[in-house]
């Protein structure tokens, strides 16, 4: 039996490429690994890396349908990316204009998270990791 190793991508389909290209390389730091535009399909794919190795997928389609609603619906609830300063990143992130909720504490492991929401309203976290 196969294990799993490890997250290696999560897929985002956002309404705005490039405003989504900006914030997720400008704002969040992501590097490009690869940018291919899909004529059959009228739609960008942009793979970009984190540290660790594991990637976003952005996606671009014309007109995709907006979210559902709010995090409790069922599917991803949320995107997390782990930092070792969730304090820093708030700050960074508000001097850009983004609106990030206070830092709050994990009930369970002790550790440091907050969120804040990408240009399509997806929600994403900041959780603390050990430096």
């Amino acid at each position: 039996m196969a294990h799993l190793r490890g997250l290696h991508h999560a897929a985002i389909i956002c309404s705005d490429y490039d405003r989504s290209r900006a914030f997720y390389i400008d704002t969040l730091g992501l590097t490009v690994l690869a940018e291919n535009f899909r004529e059959e399909r009228g739609s960008w794919k942009l793979d970009l890396g984190l540290p660790d190795g594991s990637q976003v997928e952005l996606f671009s389609f014309p007109d995709p349908p907006a979210r559902a609603s709010r995090p409790e619906a069922r599917g991803l609830r949320h995107l997390a990316f782990a930092v070792s300063d969730v304090a820093d990143m708030k700050t960074r992130l508000e001097a850009r204009g983004i609106a990030v909720e206070n830092i709050r504490i994990d009930p369970y492991t002790g550790c440091r998270f907050t969120f804040f929401r990408d240009p399509d309203d997806l929600p994403l976290e900041l959780y603390e990791v050990a430096r």
